[in-house]
């Protein structure tokens, strides 16, 4: 049966399928803001640092990371936990076994209120489709560019993140082509593919049953950029080193 890339029932879709694509109009309701508000949420992406950690010899990634402990119920900040990322060779070839510190995702932009929006009403619906609490999160703020020709959104390739549930959030994309999504099942031979364009729109993703990639951006203009704010979750605690 082909995915289905429609949102009018954003739960039932996502069990059913274990992907669901989100317009900007839903996003939005999820976080209780309008586009107005995520317009100026969006500019928290201009001060990102560069990816220090890139093993293909690009300089196209910048980011940010936090990881964050919930409340049982998933509507507060319990307490930011500092510490790098780490994924297992087994989900990131090119990037995993070792860890990697970031930059920090600055505090006043885990307090804006469209991003405890997002985190809070994205992390429901989350929860709601595990069927139990999802209190270990991971906060990615990456910016992509053109500047030296191609930007890799995903230089690992199709892969899973070792996590339960991952949205990503199309926060803007300027002057650039490709970047297409694609999903396809981990146990069997069905997918799909597109391209988010509109500021809002969000994927989200069941890490066991699905893989995901996003395809290279080529420049349109100078200054070309696609910016994403990638949130993770967990139940059993943070991915780190056994």
């Amino acid at each position: 049966m082909p995915f289905d890339l429609t949102d009018a029932s954003p739960l039932a879709t996502l069990a059913a399928q274990g992907c669901v694509l989100l317009r900007p109009a839903t996003t939005h309701a999820l976080a209780q803001c309008d586009a107005a508000g995520f317009g100026a949420f969006a500019r928290r992406w201009d001060d990102l640092p560069a990816d220090p950690h890139l093993r293909d010899g690009g300089c196209y990634r910048h980011r940010r990371h936090a990881s964050l402990r919930l409340r049982a119920d998933g509507r507060a900040i319990a307490e930011r936990v500092e510490r790098p990322h780490w994924q297992p060779l087994d989900y990131n070839a090119l990037h995993g076994g070792f860890e990697r510190w970031f930059a920090a995702v600055h505090a006043d932009t885990l307090h804006d209120p469209v991003f405890l929006g997002l985190l809070f009403g994205l992390g429901d619906l989350v929860a709601r489709a595990a069927g139990r609490s999802l209190p270990f999160v991971e906060v990615h703020q990456f910016r992509i560019d053109t500047a030296s020709g191609i930007g890799r959104p995903t230089p690992e390739g199709a892969h899973r993140d070792g996590v339960d549930f991952v949205a990503v959030v199309l926060v803007g994309r300027l002057a650039v082509r490709g970047g297409e999504s694609r999903v396809f099942e981990a146990a069997g031979p069905a997918g799909m593919r597109f391209t988010m364009t509109e500021p809002g729109s969000t994927l989200l993703l069941d890490d066991a049953r699905v893989i995901h990639e996003t395809t290279p951006l080529q420049p349109d203009a100078a200054d070309g950029h696609r910016d994403t704010l990638v949130l993770t979750w967990r139940a059993a605690g943070f991915l780190d080193p056994s």
